[in-house]
């Protein structure tokens, strides 16, 4: 007996009306709540010292409304197209070209980026919101590693970037030790620390695990502010050295690189030899975490990620796994670390605050967990984007939220979802009946 399908009818697409004014109604009431007091009224100290305040009601109905029909627009689209259904609505010609696209991306990125500096030689800005938009792709994939490949929550991931930081900045000002000394040493201190982190964790998952790596990063930097005597506390480090070329100073002086090699010096050499240095920094990460998928370890990563009992099931040594997950990507965001300290010259605790651990967890999760080019494109598009609404500081944030929403709703996996294992069976094998209670195979 065959069944007959069902065609769409307009009655059956407008039957969950009442539950679209039901939750846009319930959204609606949480927003008036939460703009009340923070819109609707607006408080300010007279010169008298008295405390006046006014009402913005119209504003207030304006939120409101909007969250209203936006609650609504959101819902129709999530039951209309769905999360799938918006790749459904692309045709196959589009969607070859998209992955044609796709495939030759990377190698087109790459090359633009090693022309970035002659291209932008004399627009300063653009050099820095490089350097800039580099570090977060370096912090992002070393962030991958934890969230993307071994599937643990990492909400504290900027405390092994300032422990990268203040291990260059102390070292350098203290023993007067050069940037390539310093740099491995940071990235070691930075693992020893993720080693610390995973030891407390090795039973936790989920919810419970975000809280402690969180509590973590809070603690790391708690204890840098009041530290004061090894860290400068609040005032933080000043002093630090910059980078020299393999013991060659890019500065002014007759033993500068310019001297030697003969040409007129300008403060931008410095600044492309930074660029291209956190270039070959993120390009090593890159290059590290794709050959570590390869190995036994990166398969462990990726048993973990997908389901913990059934990998300790199979004997794989849980403990072991999530340690050199958390050293890995402690270790680079230690190398980042190390790089923004000599770049900036000054680091202090202010720069080491959950927001940087938000932004780089964000980073991750919208470009696609495990995916190496979707992190590149999440932190270019992120970074590149604060930029764009930074005359509009006020809308800034309120823009990003929206960009969150849409995709989580259209791609939930991110921009380039990534989740294949790197080893699987490519057809179906037949086993033994002596394997087999039934007695076929």
């Amino acid at each position: 007996m065959t069944a007959i399908p069902q065609k769409t009818t307009t009655a059956s697409r407008t039957a969950g009306i009442p539950f679209l004014l039901k939750t846009a109604l319930i959204n609606a009431l949480i927003a008036l709540v939460l703009f009340s007091l923070m819109v609707g009224v607006r408080t300010e100290a007279g010169s008298d010292g008295q405390l006046t305040y006014w009402t913005r009601f119209g504003d207030l109905a304006s939120l409101v409304a909007a969250v209203f029909g936006g609650s609504i627009v959101i819902e129709l689209l999530r039951q209309w197209i769905g999360p799938t259904g918006a790749e459904k609505l692309v045709p196959p010609a589009v969607q070859s070209g998209i992955s044609f696209i796709g495939r030759y991306l990377a190698p087109v990125l790459l090359i633009f980026t090693l022309l970035v500096p002659v291209i932008f030689y004399n627009q300063r800005y653009i050099l820095d919101l490089a350097i800039l938009v580099l570090t977060y792709v370096m912090l992002g994939w070393g962030l991958n590693v934890v969230v993307g490949l071994a599937g643990l929550l990492d909400l504290g991931y900027v405390a092994f970037y300032a422990v990268g930081a203040y291990s260059y900045g102390l070292l350098a000002t203290s023993f007067g030790w050069s940037f390539w000394v310093c740099l491995p040493l940071a990235g070691i201190l930075a693992a020893f620390w993720g080693v610390l982190l995973g030891f407390p964790v090795l039973r936790l998952r989920g919810d419970y695990l975000a809280i402690v790596t969180l509590a973590f990063g809070e603690i790391i930097r708690l204890v840098i502010i009041n530290w004061q005597s090894l860290t400068g506390g609040p005032n933080g480090v000043s002093g630090i050295p910059r980078p020299s070329f393999f013991g060659i100073p890019l500065d002014n002086s007759d033993d500068g690189l310019a001297a030697k090699l003969g040409i007129e010096y300008s403060p931008t050499h410095r600044i492309v030899f930074l660029f291209y240095l956190i270039l070959a920094l993120a390009l090593l990460t890159n290059w590290v975490t794709i050959r570590l998928r390869r190995l036994p370890i990166g398969r462990a990563w990726e048993a973990l990620r997908e389901d913990e009992v059934a990998c300790r099931a199979l004997g794989i040594n849980t403990t072991t796994t999530k340690l050199t997950a958390f050293a890995t990507g402690a270790m680079f965001g230690g190398f980042a670390g190390a790089f923004f300290a000599t770049r900036q010259g000054f680091i202090s605790p202010e720069s080491f605050t959950f927001q940087e651990s938000a932004l780089v967890l964000a980073i991750v999760v919208l470009g696609g967990m495990g995916s190496q080019l979707g992190v590149a494109l999440a932190a270019l598009t992120m970074i590149g984007g604060f930029e764009l609404f930074r005359s509009l500081e006020a809308y800034r944030m309120l823009a990003f939220g929206m960009a969150m929403v849409l995709i989580m709703i259209w791609r939930p996996r991110g921009i380039i979802g990534h989740r294949a294992p790197t080893v699987f069976l490519t057809k179906a094998q037949a086993i033994s009946s002596d394997l087999v209670k039934e007695g076929h195979g």
